[in-house]
């Protein structure tokens, strides 16, 4: 979700193809929370990668 000028927030959306090759749209904040869910699944390279990047992997 993006902070606008005027207050308002501004849904950040993201088409991804998935493993079908079926293109869909995908709400950051709902990927951002399924990886959070997910972090003791996922591989060390995969958690290091989003921590590189700034993934934060607690809610404040």
């Amino acid at each position: 979700m993006r902070h606008t000028d005027r207050g308002e927030h501004d849904h950040a959306d993201e088409r991804v193809v998935d493993e079908d090759r079926e293109e869909r749209q995908l709400r950051l904040g709902a990927w951002i929370g399924n990886q959070r869910s997910r972090v003791a699944t996922l591989s060390p390279e995969r958690v290091e990668q989003l921590s590189a990047i700034g993934m934060r992997w607690t809610c404040l």
